[in-house]
């Protein structure tokens, strides 16, 4: 890739080593103890170490990809984790006190109730569809007729509250009655907008969002304190928001798979169009997220860049284009961008290595790490790849192998985090433990 390409704003440096001197230091973090504060420092300076490419790290720090191991663990059904908080806080506070992972890995925001009141018809959960013992299950379809392309490029707000949210909340479906905000631009436009907002339909729909929006912040509150006394105990929590690259959103939540297939060879303008349209969004969505969590850290689960779902053609015009603006952008606030680059992306190593150096994580499922190395290693730092087969299928001996090798492959030099390349989900306890015994026997620097 030529170095045109490379769009960073001049103060992006400054930017992150702000941000990152800031979690590293724990400033707002109270601490239970003088050692638990010298711990938390020592492993966030290995993580930022290992970021930078600058130095090798200390020790190479251990990560696990936590998934929804800490439920099975400590025995609660996935309905508990949704619905009873006190139940999903001490199973992950049994996780941290029996494993010591470096980091801690919070539970993701689920509230059951919120999806409850809501109607939410994307996915089943436990105890609504589910059996309570089951984990989610995304229910495919097309959220977006390929004909409404043109609405979303239009206008994405007014899409997504009138359009999208009646059909992915049952609660929800007087929106369709919003009116076209933008017009409200002189006086005899304004009757006609708020209209809606007096009809009991709308009245209701409004309400629900107000309960719904209490329950969301109620969870929120007791998680957040529960994640902050264990970061207080020394354990550095990587994660501050979540984002997807456009062509996911559009892939994964409006077109689906089947549908986004198909407009792949049908009407490869209007996704390039429509990926565009949202990339800035994304970036907006991951800045609001790092500055409610305090976080720099910005996750981007990769779904359908990986090889064998489009072409190489179709990967440098319709994906990667508008995933790196995200990632730029991110970049450019001093965040710091970690894509999840699920399945194998053998395929794309060297196009994806078109980044400025020691900005970015990437953690990866099935790709070779050898190659991962060699390619987009020499300007990010690497984490992942034990499988999540190994770990629920292997032996002790067997998954202390592959960390042994995948040290001396991905760490050299630094720059590498050990981590699995999935959720731990059906994981061994003995194996997870052979995993982080692994990273502080074979992963320490001379």
């Amino acid at each position: 890739m030529e170095d045109r390409w490379i769009q960073v704003k001049p103060d992006a440096d400054k930017k992150q080593e702000e941000r990152l001197e800031k979690w590293v230091t724990g400033k707002d973090i109270t601490f239970q103890s003088p050692e638990a504060e010298a711990q938390y420092k020592e492993t966030a300076q290995m993580i930022v170490d290992a970021i930078q490419l600058q130095k090798p790290p200390k020790r190479i720090p251990i990560s696990p990809s936590v998934g929804y191991f800490p439920i099975e663990y400590a025995g609660i059904s996935y309905h508990d984790m949704m619905y009873n908080q006190e139940a999903l806080i001490e199973a992950c506070k049994k996780y941290c006190d029996d494993f010591k992972p470096d980091t801690f890995g919070g539970p993701l925001p689920m509230a059951g109730r919120v999806f409850d009141l809501l109607d939410f018809q994307m996915y089943h959960w436990p105890g609504h569809g589910l059996p309570k013992d089951r984990e989610f299950q995304f229910v495919e379809k097309e959220y977006m007729t390929v004909d409404e392309y043109q609405d979303l490029i239009d206008d994405p707000t007014a899409w997504f509250l009138g359009v999208y949210f009646p059909r992915i909340f049952g609660a929800m479906k007087s929106l369709t009655m919003m009116p076209v905000l933008p017009n409200v631009n002189e006086m005899p436009m304004v009757m006609p907008a708020v209209i809606p907002f007096g009809k009991q339909d709308v009245q209701d729909s409004l309400k629900t969002l107000m309960e719904a929006g209490e329950a969301a912040i109620d969870w929120l509150k007791g998680i957040s304190e529960f994640s902050l006394s264990i970061i207080g105990q020394g354990y550095p929590a990587v994660g501050g928001g979540l984002i997807k690259a456009p062509f996911d959103v559009i892939g994964d939540s409006l077109r689906g798979t089947k549908g986004i297939m198909i407009d792949l060879f049908r009407c490869p303008d209007k996704i390039k169009e429509a990926c565009e349209r949202l990339a800035p969004i994304m970036v907006k969505s991951g800045i609001a997220a790092a500055r409610a969590s305090g976080s720099p850290f910005i996750i981007i689960p990769l779904h359908k860049g990986a090889d064998g779902f489009m072409s190489e053609e179709q990967f440098l015009t319709l994906y990667w284009p508008t995933l790196r603006q995200i990632l730029i952008g991110l970049i450019d606030e001093g965040l710091v961008p970690i894509p999840f680059a699920e399945g194998s992306y053998n395929t794309r190593l060297e196009i994806i290595s078109d980044l400025p150096k020691g900005k970015t994580i990437w953690i990866f499922d099935r790709t070779d790490m050898a190659r991962a190395k060699e390619t987009i290693g020499k300007v990010a730092c690497l984490q992942g790849n034990v499988p999540l087969s190994l770990m629920c299928a292997g032996t002790p001996d067997e998954v202390r192998a592959y960390c042994k090798n995948v040290i001396e492959t991905a760490g050299k030099g630094g720059g590498y985090i050990l981590s699995t390349g999935a959720g731990l989900q059906g994981t061994k306890p003995e194996n997870l433990k052979a995993l982080i015994d692994a990273g502080r026997e074979f992963g320490v620097y001379d």
